[in-house]
C-alpha cells in the first residue's frame, strides 16, 4: 500500500510581538500580519509612527497592543515580553529593531560603531534572552532575528554594521539546534537592499533594491515554512554565500571595491 506523504507543520502564529515595528520591515511585517484573529504587540521609541502602524493594522481587523521602549533597556525589553505574553501566550517573536550608520547620520568612528554593535547585537539578546525563558513556559513558540546579507562576511564598506549582523546570524544558526528539543524554533532573516529608512541614507547604487512589502511577504511565507535562514533576493544570497567561501586572496579584492557606505 501507498504510505501518504509526510507534510511539514505550517506556522500560522496568531500572536505576534515585533521590535522596531514603526518603520521600515517592522512596519510591513506588521501590515503583513494584521487580520482578523490575530494578536499583534507593536514596539518602537517613536510614538507618532507607531500609533500610525497600529490603527492600519486595527482596520486591517487585528487586535493591537503598542509599547514604546529602546530595546537597549533590558529590564523594560523584558517587561514589555512578559506583559504581551500574559495577556495571549507568544507565538512569535520577531527580533527586528536596528540601526545602521545612516540612520545615526553618522559616518565610521567610536561612537557610531558603539552605538551601530550595542542596538543591533545586544538589543536582539535583550529581546531574544526572555523570550526563550517565555516560550519555554509556554513549550513552544518561534523566534526570528533580523540579520543581514552584510552578515555573511565581514565588509570593509560598513564594519560596524556587517559586525552586529554576522553576530546575530552566527547566534541564530545555533540556537536553533540548541532550543530544538524544546519545541522552539528559530529563524534568521538576511535581506539584502530593502527600501526603509536604514537604506534612505545610502548615495551608492544598491542592486535588486526592494521595497519593504515584498519584503514582509518573502519573510512571512519564510517563517509560515519554518526555513532556518530567509535569505534573498536569490541571486545577491547566493552572490554572499559564494564570497563568503572564497579564500581571502580571492575575496578581499572583491569586498574592497564595494562603495563605501555612509556607516
Amino acid at each position: 500500500m501507498k504510505q501518504p506523504k509526510k507534510t511539514s507543520k505550517t506556522r500560522d502564529p496568531k500572536s505576534i510581538f515585533i521590535t522596531g515595528a514603526s518603520s521600515g520591515i517592522g512596519r510591513a511585517l506588521a501590515l503583513a500580519y494584521a487580520e482578523q484573529g490575530k494578536t499583534l504587540f507593536l514596539c518602537g521609541r517613536n510614538e507618532g509612527r507607531l500609533a500610525r502602524v497600529a490603527d492600519s493594522c486595527r482596520k486591517k481587523g487585528a487586535k493591537v497592543q503598542t509599547y514604546i521602549f529602546d530595546v537597549n533597556d533590558t529590564g523594560v525589553t523584558a517587561g514589555a515580553l512578559d506583559d504581551a505574553n500574559r495577556q495571549r501566550p507568544l507565538d512569535l517573536v520577531i527580533a527586528n529593531a536596528g540601526v545602521s550608520g545612516g540612520s545615526l547620520g553618522a559616518k565610521e568612528n567610536a561612537l557610531s560603531t558603539q552605538a551601530i554593535l550595542q542596538t543591533n547585537i545586544w538589543g536582539v539578546v535583550n529581546t531574544v534572552l526572555p523570550t526563550i525563558e517565555l516560550m519555554r513556559r509556554n513549550k513552544k513558540g518561534q523566534i526570528a532575528l533580523m540579520s543581514s546579507m552584510a552578515g555573511y562576511r565581514g565588509l570593509p564598506s560598513c564594519p560596524a554594521y556587517s559586525a552586529s549582523k554576522c553576530c546575530v546570524k552566527a547566534w541564530g544558526e545555533a540556537l536553533r539546534g540548541f532550543l530544538k528539543q524544546e519545541d522552539i524554533d528559530v529563524n534568521v532573516i538576511c535581506p539584502g537592499f530593502i527600501a526603509t529608512p536604514l537604506t534612505d541614507a545610502n548615495t551608492f547604487k544598491m542592486p535588486f533594491l526592494m521595497d519593504s512589502e515584498r519584503a514582509a511577504y518573502i519573510i512571512k511565507k519564510g517563517l509560515s515554512q519554518n526555513k532556518p535562514i530567509i535569505a534573498f533576493p536569490s541571486i545577491m544570497a547566493f552572490g554572499s554565500w559564494l564570497v563568503s567561501a572564497l579564500p581571502s586572496f580571492l575575496s578581499h579584492p572583491i569586498l574592497n571595491r564595494l562603495p563605501r557606505k555612509e556607516q
